[in-house]
């Protein structure tokens, strides 16, 4: 137990095994919208890479692999944004509709539970459409555009996820 390589392996370990929990969890919280799963994924390789580096065990490819990873959290945090609005934009749905179903799932997360902000931002939607058309069909149609838009920022976020995971598998057992 004295042994200083075996610390050094545990602590390798343990540092390995901690960094893939956090990355599993931050990608299952991408399956809710207003969690910052990217970013929990990012944060746990910029630990990993501090303490790696603190160890001497950070060379140019592991840089060059967190530098990706970083630009992989950039993109994803922003192209969610951007598919949503594409979806209900193509419905010609206002800006100031898709900003108050942004802010009512946002405020209802906060005080609620994300769950409930997930119900929360197309019942806003819903809601601001059909006082603006005076059309409940056309407001549900809109509605399923922006439900649509979601589905597929999930599947865009969960795709960069897995491959943020699989840049720092790469870097951390190669």
């Amino acid at each position: 137990m004295n042994d200083p390589l075996f610390w050094e392996t545990f602590v390798q370990v343990f540092l390995e095994v901690a960094t893939f929990a956090v990355l599993v969890f931050g990608l299952l919280g991408l399956l809710i919208p207003v969690f910052p799963g990217l970013t929990v994924m990012w944060i746990a390789t910029l630990v990993y890479a501090i303490l790696q580096a603190s160890f001497g065990n950070m060379n140019w490819g592991g840089w060059v692999l967190f530098a990706v990873i970083t630009l992989l959290m950039l993109g994803g945090n922003v192209v969610d944004n951007i598919i949503i609005a594409k979806h209900v934009r193509d419905k010609d749905v206002p800006w100031s509709s898709i900003i108050w179903a942004f802010i009512i799932g946002i405020v209802v997360s906060l005080f609620f539970t994300p769950i409930a902000g997930m119900i929360a931002s197309p019942v806003g939607l819903y809601l601001a459409e059909w006082g603006r058309l005076k059309d409940k069909q056309t407001a549900f149609a809109n509605t399923k555009a922006w439900m649509t838009g979601w589905g597929w920022s999930v599947a865009a976020r969960m795709g960069i996820g897995a491959a943020m995971i699989a840049f720092w598998g790469l870097w951390a057992w190669l």
